[in-house]
């Protein structure tokens, strides 16, 4: 899976554990050899989603305890350093992100001041197995091995967890992983977002249909909540051959009273976007009407409803371009958005502030800016009758399609009153002011 560049920068970091607890000092029995499997434990611990962008997707990290020692460790996949070579690393497509230990009580009393749920599984793993992955995350903690490369989707702090419990259970996680998942990659990120609908539609606007694909429940354990659960179902060999749980024991060591799960399923967004995309449309036909009745009030607001909207739809249509043109980030190439917004929005901006001013030019120029757009919208949705043009990008087009043909409409006025018999076609009316300036 491609890497999730179009979620931004905050949304890149989305798995990012938010705060970077020190590291220990000193080589874990358990990395040295010293710890004996009967005495060590493996936890798998999931961390709720939080507030902010950046914990949205939730956490997860393995635990390793020795209890004959009196020692735990919690290994985190999810750390990043936060330098000037940030934005460099992001704008080429490469986040390196890395792994570290921190104290286990620590950690989750941070996660519980932040009201996150922690929540707790023990493997139910033989003492080799345990010995296997301990050992595997005191190594991957060294300096010379813990940086990886990010991807948000396929390689993040929850599926190296995946990965890990799966080499120690034999593939028998990955095996069971095969089945069909419920629903898409975007569907999930729809779900997960939707704690905020216009962020949720611009991560949408962003990526394309590379996360439509059918994807198996393998690929849906990027996420905490799928992998604990996909934990919880698996069945492992027992001592006498018969199947047992993977989890040997649960507990919560903190559950938020208030805080609620993500959705089940993403939620219907769909006719409250048409909808609005039906308002704009209609308002700029609509104040183009007025205009025509002399309003100056009408024309200025116009011009800023241009400016506005050029910018909303704009800046993101140029940012898929820059990225498709210029970076690593694949997610975003051929994406079937750039038939609805692209640098061409941006036009409306300058020319919609000319137009409250009442430029002749600007207002010719828009003609031809919007009606580009409308033209070019609607061949995107004609398109999607080709098995080649397949993104979900429903919401979007119920968005930005009827912006554009309404955009059209009000600046083809003329053209398109001229073409219904029996309507007469008359010149906007100026402005008192302007007429009388013209007089003298």
């Amino acid at each position: 899976m491609p890497r999730l560049s179009s979620l931004l920068v905050a949304s890149l970091l989305g798995l990012l554990l938010s705060a970077s607890p020190a590291r220990a000092a000193s080589v874990p029995p358990w990395g040295t050899g010293e710890s004996r499997g009967e005495d060590l434990s493996i936890w798998l611990v999931t961390f709720s989603p939080g507030d902010d962008v950046f914990s949205w997707w939730g956490h997860g990290s393995l635990v390793v305890e020795d209890r004959a020692k009196h020692l735990q460790r919690l290994y985190n996949y999810g750390m990043y350093s936060f330098d000037d070579q940030t934005v460099v690393h992001f704008a080429k497509g490469r986040l390196e992100f890395w792994v570290g230990e921190s104290s286990v009580n620590g950690t989750f009393r941070f996660y519980k001041s932040l009201d996150r749920d922690v929540r707790v599984q023990e493997l139910n793993l033989t003492p080799e197995q345990r010995v296997t992955v301990a050992k595997k995350l005191a190594d991957n903690v060294l300096p010379e091995n813990r940086d990886y490369l990010y991807e948000h989707y396929s390689d993040n702090c929850v599926t190296r967890l995946r990965d890990m419990i799966d080499v120690a259970v034999g593939g028998r996680l990955s095996e069971a992983e095969k089945a069909p998942a419920r629903m898409t990659l975007r569907e999930h990120t729809r779900r997960y977002t939707a704690v905020s609908p216009p962020m949720s539609f611009l991560l949408d606007f962003m990526m394309n249909d590379s996360i439509d694909k059918p994807i198996t429940r393998r690929e849906e354990a990027f996420l905490p909540d799928e992998l604990e659960q996909q934990v919880a179902e698996l069945k492992v060999p027992g001592p006498g051959g018969q199947p047992v749980s993977l989890v040997e024991k649960q507990w919560d060591y903190y559950v938020s009273p208030s805080r609620a799960r993500p959705p089940a399923q993403p939620p219907a967004f769909g006719p409250y976007i048409l909808a609005l995309g039906v308002l704009l449309g209609a308002s700029a036909l609509g104040l183009a009407a007025w205009e025509r009745r002399g309003s100056r009030a009408a024309r200025i607001l116009l011009g800023l409803e241009n400016v506005v909207v050029g910018l909303v739809l704009g800046i993101p249509g140029l940012a898929l371009v820059v990225m498709w043109v210029g970076t690593n980030h694949v997610v975003t190439h051929h994406n079937e958005n750039l038939f609805l917004a692209n640098p061409l929005t941006l036009l409306a901006v300058p020319y919609g502030l000319r137009l409250t001013w009442n430029s002749a030019k600007a207002r010719a120029r828009l003609k031809w800016v919007w009606g580009l757009l409308a033209v070019t919208g609607a061949l995107g949705l004609v398109c999607k009758v080709l098995p080649w043009f397949d993104q979900d990008n429903w919401r979007a087009i119920a968005l930005i399609l009827p912006i554009s043909l309404g955009m059209a409409g009000a600046f083809w006025l003329d053209r398109l009153r001229a073409l219904v018999p029996g309507t007469a076609r008359t010149a906007p009316r100026q402005d008192a002011t302007v007429s009388s300036l013209k007089a003298s």
